[in-house]
């Protein structure tokens, strides 16, 4: 008896001892990541059957366990991607809405001041310092609209090495991962199935790491090891294999990075549309939704500036007498061809009117050759198809008008991005304020000898390009604007333009009679004017060169007036509008993403409040867990003492 009581004495030291050391093991770990608190599981020997009943043999530790909550677990793993996603979003999206947003040094003030100057040539044509005040805020313009343009390029190039290195602490994570999971299978072999505790937080702690990276999910073998998949089923770690992402120049766009699928034969697969939650996918949200769509919306306002203001400054007359020239760098949409493309094909995309300027949406586009002459367009912003079965259309699609050279082999593709070079090229080219066409190089006037109450407007001029060789004065030079005079038939219900010959104004040819209706505008050959009132027959009103235009202001008005013209989205908005709209959109986003990242935040940090209660370490636990292991340990060899005492008085006895 006194043996049993030895053995059930020795079985609660070793009970308590093992307590005592899992207590201290979860006080060393308190500030381990990923640790969680372990407990020894203690069941009763076999009892001994004795005449008396059966008696206890004492304890025994079955396992160390953890103290591991499996739902909690995914559930923090679902709710830290998300929240990852969104901080990574919003650190990015804030700094575009400060740049923005910035009373001094946003687009706003910039479009304003240049205005205004314009307007104080309108004020004053005569003026050289007005003129090159004018010259000097088209400058500051161009370097605001460049420098906000640099530094979307600098965040686009920030984020492009953000992805990079995301890809390679995945790829760094996934071997980890396969590593432990071969130890974790060959530990618990070599255990008898007891569970590795520790190794099992490190791999967990491994997989919120790649959660944070990218959205991972898990699915356990029945040998213990991790199957850990991301994006669509993308198999990451399969058991003792670990597979690995790349990081790539976008085929159709080799300014981005894109996230490429390593497969077993060494191939790669891009596949960043399906990658989501975690920084990855915050990253790629912002550089493909908010970076591209804003870069683009502000060349879009760069490029119609440049070019509905190129276009009516060419329809006016500078002070030398010239016909007015571009006065900014004429904007071009860029066109890359797919690094996968197999023919020698090249796509052209042109902007050729103010009209056009106006069509132009903010999106990218994607043109695919079918073969045939036949092609596929798609506006990228909504997925929008157009088929052109034959060939490239002739008139302009959203603005821009396609062209092709060379040989393209079907299948072949080529990114269209018309706007987003629109800032980063905008600059004034005209530096001599006499190069300013402030004036219109027509003027209108009547005859002294009318008859009737007619009077003739200012002419307004629509293109300096005639379309074909004027036929009211052959051979006149078709680049330039023509005079005219506008006579009225008998009876005055009708009138006909008639060219002036430079010998003899009396040799002339002369329209069919027209229409006369009072205040409609009589348009020809690039003018326009009205005439209102009641001409007599025979009345004359001509159109003639403007031969002194020092004082001219009529088209630094119509060049000022553009400010509050609706010139753009399809005559909806001016540029301040278009402008404020980019800035409203980034603001609204910017506080969404900050509300709901707070939001998610707290939902995360709520959930590991609750998983720590259950799985974290408590010191205040810990410690009467110490006092409890002490104590027991002190019974137990005090029952050895016990027995010892009975063993001893068994053997006096024979003495």
């Amino acid at each position: 008896m006194a043996t049993s009581i030895f053995g059930t004495g020795v079985s609660a030291l070793n009970s308590s001892q093992l307590g005592l050391a899992t207590a201290e093991h979860n006080i060393s770990n308190l500030n381990t990541p990923g640790f969680t608190r372990q407990q020894t599981v203690q069941a009763a020997r076999q009892p001994q059957f004795t005449g008396a009943g059966y008696i206890g043999q004492g304890v025994d530790v079955s396992t160390v366990k953890r103290v591991y909550n499996e739902f909690l677990d995914k559930q923090i793993l679902q709710e830290q991607g998300l929240s990852s996603q969104l901080d990574a979003h919003y650190a990015q999206i804030k700094q575009i809405d400060n740049m923005l947003a910035d009373p001094n040094s946003g687009m706003a003030p910039a479009i304003q001041e240049f205005f205004s100057a314009v307007n104080n040539v309108a004020n004053a044509p005569e003026s050289q310092p007005a003129r090159q005040a004018m010259i000097n805020n088209a400058n500051s313009l161009s370097g605001r609209f460049q420098s906000i343009n640099q530094r979307m390029v600098d965040l686009n190039n920030g984020v492009n090495s953000q992805i990079t290195n995301s890809v390679t602490n995945i790829n760094s994570y996934a071997k980890q991962i396969s590593t432990l999971n071969q130890s974790i299978v060959l530990a618990s072999a070599a255990g008898n199935g007891q569970p590795p505790n520790d190794l099992l937080d490190q791999r967990d702690e491994l997989v919120k790491q790649v959660n944070q990276e990218v959205k991972a999910s898990v699915v356990k073998q029945s040998d213990g090891s991790y199957s850990v998949f991301i994006g669509n089923g993308l198999s990451l770690v399969v058991g003792a294999q670990a597979f690995s992402l790349k990081a790539v120049l976008a085929p159709g766009d080799p300014s981005k990075v894109d996230v490429a699928y390593v497969h077993h034969d060494g191939t790669t697969t891009i596949q960043q549309n399906t990658l989501q939650g975690g920084t990855v996918g915050g990253l790629l949200a912002f550089r493909d939704k908010t970076l591209t769509n804003t870069q683009n919306a502000l060349g879009r306002v760069a490029m119609s500036i440049s070019g509905t203001f190129n276009e009516q400054h060419k329809l006016g007359q500078d002070l030398n007498g010239d016909l007015g020239v571009d006065f900014f760098k004429k904007p071009e949409p860029l066109v890359i061809n797919n690094t996968a493309n197999k023919g020698n094909g090249k796509v052209y995309a042109e902007v050729l009117a103010s009209t056009d300027y106006s069509a132009l949406t903010g999106s990218d586009y994607e043109l695919k050759y079918n073969g045939g002459n036949s092609y596929t367009l798609t506006r990228l912003s909504d997925n929008k198809v157009t088929n052109f079965p034959d060939c490239l259309p002739a008139t302009p699609v959203d603005g821009m008008t396609l062209s092709v050279s060379g040989d393209a082999v079907a299948g072949d593709k080529y990114t269209i991005r018309p706007t987003v070079n629109g800032a980063r090229d905008m600059v004034a080219v005209i530096d001599d304020p006499e190069k300013i066409a402030a004036a219109m190089p027509l003027r209108s006037q009547s005859s002294l000898r009318n008859l009737g109450t007619g009077k003739i407007g200012e002419v307004r001029v629509n293109s300096k390009q005639v379309p074909v060789a004027d036929p009211l004065n052959p051979g006149a030079d078709a680049s330039t604007l023509q005079p005219v005079i506008i006579r009225f038939n008998d009876p005055p219900t009708t009138f006909r333009i008639s060219g002036v010959a430079q010998s003899d104004s009396a040799d002339r040819n002369e329209t069919e009679a027209i229409p006369y209706y009072p205040g409609k505008d009589i348009s020809y050959n690039g003018w326009t004017v009205k005439i209102t009132g009641k001409p007599a027959a025979g009345d004359l009103f001509a159109l003639g060169e403007n031969s002194n235009a020092t004082a001219d202001n009529r088209n630094a008005l119509l060049l000022a007036g553009l400010q509050t013209s609706n010139v753009m989205a399809n005559g909806s908005t001016s540029y301040q509008g278009a402008y404020s709209q980019i800035v409203s959109d980034i603001g609204n986003k910017t506080r969404e993403l900050e509300v709901t990242s707070k939001a998610q935040a707290s939902m995360v940090e709520q959930t590991m409040q609750t998983q720590q209660g259950l799985s974290g370490v408590n010191m205040d636990e810990e410690a009467a867990n110490l006092l409890r292991y002490q104590r027991s340990y002190q019974a137990a060899g005090k029952a050895l003492q016990i027995a010892n005492t009975m063993f001893d008085t068994v053997l006096s006895i024979g003495r």
